[in-house]
């Protein structure tokens, strides 16, 4: 009989595989059922399992800005439902006010109920970033949106399975009845059922652990492996020093970071007051995403295996405030605020901290499509050179962990052909530690179609660190089929023809230490 009262170190190694298992076979069945190019290849997904509160217990190694946030969106649901949930329903949300990111990533949560269905045990959650889900421009990433209703269509803890049964119809109805509706609604209807299909297979998981270990067991270790999260936190918070940056981004907003470390309680306090007041741009970044970046930068400052949960905020104390670009407010546009801004308030964070020059700091967003086609990619650059090593080259960089689509298979699915795709030699800042180098993409489109490009640094360099050298900006322009040049701004739509041709070249990160060293 195990002892409950504390942890025992191999159980407590064996339980926080065990949950992290279970996360990871979610994903497994959610890429193998999925539809859609973005969550079968791309893998932009993520799958994780919380607690009776909602706090997150596990995660497999899925999207950082995905996994840090979507226990807002549980406990939203939680809020919202409480005693209304039944066995057998599962609720869809993508609301960027409760815990959303941005509206293409749609998150299904299902509560697990105990073998007499009375009582809610666990949850477990599925995230897929729809290939389009509506908006003013195809794929869902418009970069001029300035209100939510443009980007696409809101699910607020809409039930999409009831008591085991599929709302096809009425799910279908919201799809193609909003006032910027979704462009292949039965795409987007297979892919949730993927997401009921990941849901399933973590409910049993979690049934079958019940079955073996016991409840008890089950539930005490998932608070053991939240405390060791917490204790490995403020063991790193041990040996870090106070810090602030200010970081200018291409449009002139501004975030502020100050990190205040109180060693006598190994804590944190880290503070955006100063940051830029809700913008009239969709550069907006909802609280949970602010979230989620301050949570991966201190998991990642972890030498231990921990899965990223709950216990890594604990020793956190954050202050976001109200109305700024960091938190805001209904209904201002968060699409870019989501892929671009966290990548920011990462580099911010590394810069305050002095342990890591800046990544490209941008996912480089691109959208094209029309009526009948929808394709979202991030593009990979970059990384930060640190202390005693370099960055990486062609490298999808700290908030994002998606894949790049295989050209067999995008040119197989889409009218598009990939020309090129190469290393951008020499964009990576240099230092006594080099940044990593960016990517050269170049896609020639064979059907007229509507492109959109969201993007950062193609002004402002990323930072080097400890006298380290900036890595280069980006670039994006298109190129017409008769030879013509046109340079595009960091967020640019663009209408393409057949022969023409469009390039973008992604930043290299900064470099860390003088190269004189």
């Amino acid at each position: 009989m195990l002892n409950l009262s504390k942890p025992d170190p191999i159980y407590l190694e064996i339980f926080k595989n065990l949950y992290q298992f279970i996360a990871e076979q979610m994903g497994i069945t959610l890429q193998n059922t999925a539809s859609s190019v973005n969550i079968k290849e791309r893998l932009d997904f993520s799958c994780a399992i919380f607690d009776q509160q909602g706090l997150l217990v596990a995660n497999a190694p899925h999207i950082p800005v995905h996994l840090g946030s979507m226990s807002e969106s549980v406990k939203s649901l939680i809020q919202d439902k409480g005693n209304k949930l039944q066995p057998g329903d599962i609720y869809l949300s993508n609301n960027p006010y409760n815990g959303g990111t941005h509206l293409p990533d749609v998150t299904a949560i299902t509560p697990v109920f105990d073998d007499k269905n009375q009582e809610i045990l666990f949850y477990v959650a599925s995230r897929g970033h729809q290939a389009d889900i509506g908006g003013i421009t195809p794929g869902s990433m418009p970069p001029n949106s300035t209100s939510i209703s443009e980007e696409g269509i809101l699910f607020d803890n809409f039930l999409l399975v009831e008591k085991g049964e599929f709302r096809e119809q009425e799910v279908r109805v919201i799809l193609v009845s909003n006032s910027y509706p979704a462009r292949n609604p039965d795409q987007n209807i297979a892919d949730f059922q993927a997401q009921i299909a990941a849901n399933e297979k973590g409910l049993q998981e979690l049934q079958k652990m019940v079955n073996q270990y016991g409840l008890e067991t089950v539930q005490a270790y998932m608070k053991f492996v939240q405390d060791n999260a917490e204790e490995c936190v403020r063991k790193t918070i041990d040996v870090l020093s106070d810090g602030e940056f200010t970081y200018t981004m291409d449009q002139g907003a501004v975030i502020k970071v100050k990190v205040t470390i109180e060693n006598k309680n190994r804590s944190a306090t880290i503070d955006f007051t100063g940051t830029s007041e809700q913008l009239n741009s969709n550069f907006n970044a909802p609280k949970a995403v602010t979230q989620a970046a301050v949570l991966y930068v201190f998991r990642t400052l972890v030498d231990d295996n921990i899965p990223l949960n709950a216990g890594c905020l604990k020793p956190l104390n954050l202050i976001i405030p109200e109305g700024s670009m960091l938190n805001p407010q209904y209904p201002a546009a968060v699409v870019a605020g989501n892929v671009e801004t966290s990548q920011v308030i990462v580099d911010a964070l590394y810069g305050a901290l002095g342990v890591l020059a800046a990544s490209q700091g941008t996912m480089n967003n691109l959208t094209f499509g029309n009526e009948k086609y929808q394709y979202y990619e991030t593009i990979c650059g970059g990384s930060g050179a640190g202390i005693n090593f370099n960055g990486t080259d062609a490298v999808q960089t700290h908030m994002t962990n998606s894949r790049l689509t295989d050209p067999e298979v995008l040119e197989f699915r889409y009218p598009v052909l990939v020309e090129e795709f190469k290393i951008r030699e020499n964009s990576g800042g240099k230092g006594q530690y080099s940044g990593g180098n960016g990517v050269i993409r170049n896609i020639k489109f064979l059907e007229p179609m509507t492109a959109n490009i969201l993007s950062s640094h193609r002004k402002i360099s990323p930072f080097g660190l400890a006298a380290g050298e900036v890595g280069k900006v980006g670039k994006n322009c298109v190129k017409r089929k008769d030879g013509t040049e046109e340079i595009l701004n960091s967020t640019a739509t663009v209408e393409m023809e057949s022969g023409d041709h469009f390039i973008i070249e992604t930043p290299g990160g900064g470099g860390f230490g003088s190269s004189d060293l």
